[in-house]
């Protein structure tokens, strides 16, 4: 289960139809028998292949005992560390902990991305960093909405904490119900947590702008689709890009704010990026960090397949259960949170897709 997953519920079908099929029973059902086989084959074949990407081992050990999350901060490169969460979907074995923060001690200060899924989190993210540097936190950033990237805010009550104005007012309002699944999920890894949005907004007609602190220039970019709101940030110095929701590696992407076009060309930026030479090294906000373009193209073939699959599967006249029993192209089966997060993406976006086809004028 996704913390910011949205409540299940089945196909919706127009007024006056029949239930079973989401439409009038004598319109839809020799069509459904026609095209059902031939859609399962083609939805399967769909895509061109993706590269792979190794997955390192989950380093951190956590232990539920102690509550202790066992944060490992792994060089990559010059004065930057990113602490890796699990590759895997939500447990209270993991902790939670699924999400990959960072920082990087810039030799003037330290910049900190991502502050984790509970309180607990953010304090011991917050010591692992003081094992590393003693450097002063001066810029803490939480790339979006989702409740990971922000949680662990309240450890870092007395530095200023940053997002983009969209993914605060977000972050509000969606907060609370947040913290409810979390506690739900989480369990005692949660204790003491409250949602606790960036205070500092970054306007989004100031970026791209630099921020430059000690040997480092980071610019700050504006993107979007997995979110209405997805802060990227490129450091000049190193090449590191870190892309947060928008590229996911080796698991299924989560869509609950998603726009599929808005995110396609988001990716199409960041592919630019890494083709020339500006960003060299992906540190995506869920699953390993890599170099090159692997991560861009395993989520831009996902998410193509996701919209087709919509698509298709609402112009054959499929009702959800059948659309969550379609087959999954074998390079996507041993992704990580597969396939609750891709039942997740079904259950939300299909009934839309449905209305739109229904309501489409007859050719």
């Amino acid at each position: 289960m996704s913390p910011h997953a949205p409540p299940l519920r089945g196909s919706l079908p127009p007024r006056g139809a029949d239930p079973a099929w989401g439409g009038p029973a004598s319109d839809r059902r020799s069509f459904r028998v026609r095209c059902l086989l031939g859609g399962l084959l083609a939805l399967a074949a769909s895509g061109a292949l993706a590269q792979s990407v190794p997955v390192p081992p989950f380093v951190s050990k956590p232990d539920m005992a102690r509550l202790d999350y066992d944060l490992q901060p792994r060089q990559i490169a010059p004065g930057t560390w990113v602490i890796e969460g699990a590759v895997a979907d939500f447990t209270r074995a993991n902790g939670c902990n699924i999400i990959n923060t960072a920082f990087i001690a810039t030799g003037a200060g330290v910049v900190v991305i991502n502050t984790g899924p509970s309180r607990r989190y953010g304090e011991q993210q917050r010591q692992a960093i003081e094992r590393v540097t003693r450097e002063p936190v001066l810029h803490v950033f939480n790339l979006n909405l989702h409740p990971d990237y922000f949680f662990g805010n309240q450890a870092w009550g007395d530095r200023p904490t940053q997002a983009l104005t969209g993914s605060i007012a977000g972050m509000q309002a969606e907060g609370p119900s947040y913290a409810d699944n979390l506690y739900r999920l989480c369990g005692d890894w949660m204790q003491a947590t409250e949602s606790t949005p960036a205070r500092q907004p970054i306007d989004p007609n100031t970026l791209p702008q630099p921020l430059r602190l000690g040997q480092h220039v980071l610019e700050l970019h504006r993107l979007d689709g997995h979110t209405a709101d997805d802060l990227v940030l490129l450091d000049r110095r190193t090449g590191v890009l870190f892309a947060g929701g928008l590229v996911f590696a080796n698991r299924v992407p989560t869509t609950p704010h998603a726009d599929l076009p808005r995110w396609l060309a988001s990716l199409d930026t960041l592919e630019r990026w890494l083709a020339n030479g500006t960003a060299r090294q992906v540190v995506p906000s869920h699953g390993p960090v890599h170099s090159g373009t692997a991560g861009v193209q395993q989520t831009r073939d996902w998410l193509r397949w996701l919209g087709d699959t919509l698509q298709g599967s609402a112009e054959r006249g499929l009702d959800l259960n059948e659309v969550l029993r379609l087959p999954v192209p074998d390079r996507f089966a041993r992704w990580a949170a597969q396939p609750a997060e891709l039942h997740r993406s079904l259950t939300q976006w299909y009934p839309l897709h449905e209305q739109r086809v229904l309501a489409a004028p007859a050719r």
